[in-house]
This record gives C-alpha cells, sequence and structure tokens, in this order.
C-alpha cells in the first residue's frame, strides 16, 4: 500500500467517527437528506449521500432521530430531527468529543502533566 493510499484510510477511519456528531449537531431543527449534506459541506464537513443516508437510517433505528414525510410539495421529502433521546446522546457525545480532543491536543503538544 502507498502513502497516499494509507493517507486516505487513515483519514477516512478519523472522520467516520466524527460524522455521527457532526450530523447530529445539525439536527436540532427537521432537515431532510439533501438539505443537511448541504449545510454539512458549506461547513467543510465532507461527506458523501451514499454515506449520510444509511448514517440517518441507523441513527433513526437506533431511536435518536424522528422522522417525518412532507408530501405538501411536488416532491416528498423525509426530515429528520433530534428526538429527546437524540438531544440527550447529542450532549453526551459532545461532552466525550470535547474531552477527547483536549487530551489529543495536550498529547500532540507533549505537554502530559496539563
Amino acid at each position: 500500500m502507498d502513502e497516499e493510499q494509507m493517507m486516505n484510510n487513515l483519514v477516512t477511519e478519523l472522520k467516520r467517527g466524527t460524522l455521527a456528531l457532526c450530523v447530529l449537531s445539525q439536527l436540532k431543527t427537521p432537515q431532510y437528506g439533501y438539505s443537511l449534506l448541504q449545510l454539512l459541506k458549506e461547513n467543510d464537513i465532507d461527506i458523501e449521500a451514499n454515506t449520510l443516508y444509511p448514517l440517518l437510517r441507523r441513527l433513526e433505528t437506533q431511536g435518536l432521530l424522528t422522522s417525518i414525510w412532507n408530501t405538501s410539495e411536488n416532491r416528498p421529502r423525509k426530515f429528520y430531527q433530534l428526538n429527546e433521546q437524540g438531544e440527550n446522546l447529542y450532549i453526551l457525545l459532545l461532552t466525550e468529543w470535547k474531552e477527547s480532543t483536549m487530551h489529543i491536543s495536550r498529547l500532540i503538544r507533549g505537554n502530559h502533566n496539563e
């Protein structure tokens, strides 16, 4: 495996762990898949539709999201939003992420005793 391929694999693994947090952070208000995809891309979160849609379905199956079909327009759209359990989990996950990034940053800087 060449260096570029190894780097791509490692970056993919790194992103995979944070995409759920990114998605959950944007679902305090209802979003449909494409609007969420655009919102994430506008904020420099690179995610493909074939990654986002299965993630939304999985989060819904896990009981973290509520979905509603909007059929009032020409094209029906499924809107997703955090429910109470999803909001609670998002807060816990965000706290864990902040703590982890603080520890990782400290490791990278070499300041183990802060």
